[in-house]
C-alpha cells in the first residue's frame, strides 16, 4: 500500500516536473492499428528509489483492463455526473501498464490501445493522465477518481494516404491558469521532452515537421521536442504526414 501511494505521489511530480513522454502509433494500411502513450520515470526513481526501497515492497510490474475496472466500479460511477461518466468512458479502450522497481530505478508508465480508426484515439495524451491517476488508484478508493478538466485537445486523422495530428485549446482561462503555474517549474521542465514515433505502413512521402528523423525504410517518423515548449504551444506538434502511392 505505502509504495502505491509513493507512485501516485511520483507521478503526479513527474506530471508537473520531469517528465519524458513517448507517443507512438503503428498505423496500418486500412486505418487500424495501435496507439501507446508511455511515461519514463526513471530519473524520478532515481530520486525516490532509496525511499521506496526500504518498504521492502517487491517491484510492481501489472496490467489494468479499464474496461473490466469500470465494469467492476459501475455502481459508484452511477453516482457520478453526466459529464464524468463520459470521461471516464473514454477510458474504456485502454489499458495501462505500470513498471516499478526501485532496485533497478526502474518506473514506467504505458497506455495502449489498439483502434479500428486513429480517430477513436483522440485527445489520447489527457486520457493518459487520467488513467493513470485512476489505475494507482485501484486499490485504494471504491470510487473512481473523477476526470480532471482539461485546456487542449489533440484529434488525429488518416485518410487517402494522409495522416493529420493536430492541436487545440479549448478552455482559454484554464489555460492560462496552467500557463501561470508553470512559471514556477520551467527550471525543471526544461530539460523534459515530448516524442513522437510513428510508423506508417508506407514510405512517408513529406510531412511539415521538417526537422523530424526517419527510418532506414522511411516508414517511422520520429520527431522530439522540449515538453515546456510543448504545454505552452500544444501546436507545436501539429503536423501533415503524406505517404507515397
Amino acid at each position: 500500500m505505502k509504495k502505491i501511494q509513493i507512485l501516485i505521489g511520483a507521478i503526479i511530480l513527474g506530471l508537473a516536473i520531469s517528465c519524458n513522454f513517448t507517443e507512438e502509433i503503428h498505423l496500418k494500411e486500412d486505418g487500424s492499428g495501435k496507439l501507446s502513450i508511455n511515461f519514463d520515470g526513471s530519473e524520478l526513481m532515481q530520486m525516490a528509489g532509496e525511499e521506496m526501497a526500504k518498504t521492502n515492497e517487491k517491484a510492481v510490474d501489472s496490467i489494468i483492463s479499464f474496461k473490466e475496472l469500470l465494469e467492476e466500479r459501475k455502481d459508484s460511477i452511477a453516482q457520478l455526473s453526466p459529464e464524468e461518466q463520459a470521461k471516464l468512458k473514454r477510458l474504456e479502450p485502454f489499458d495501462l501498464r505500470m513498471v516499478m522497481n526501485p532496485e533497478e530505478k526502474v518506473m514506467t508508465f504505458d497506455l495502449f490501445s489498439d483502434f479500428t480508426n486513429i480517430s477513436e484515439m483522440n485527445d489520447a495524451f489527457n486520457t493518459f493522465q487520467e488513467a493513470s491517476l485512476m489505475g494507482s488508484s485501484k486499490t485504494q478508493q471504491p470510487t473512481p477518481v473523477p476526470a480532471s478538466e482539461q485546456s487542449t485537445e489533440v484529434n488525429y486523422t488518416f485518410a487517402k494516404n494522409k495522416f493529420t495530428r493536430t492541436a487545440k485549446i479549448v478552455d482559454q482561462e484554464l489555460f492560462q491558469k496552467s500557463m501561470d503555474s508553470l512559471q514556477g517549474a520551467e527550471m525543471f521542465l526544461s530539460g523534459s521532452t515530448y516524442t513522437l514515433k510513428y510508423h506508417f505502413p508506407k514510405r512517408v512521402k513529406s510531412t511539415t515537421l521538417e526537422e523530424a528523423t526517419f527510418s532506414a525504410d522511411g516508414k517511422t517518423l520520429i520527431y522530439e521536442i522540449s515538453f515546456l515548449e510543448l504545454m505552452k504551444n500544444p501546436s507545436l506538434l501539429d503536423l501533415e504526414v503524406e505517404l507515397e502511392d
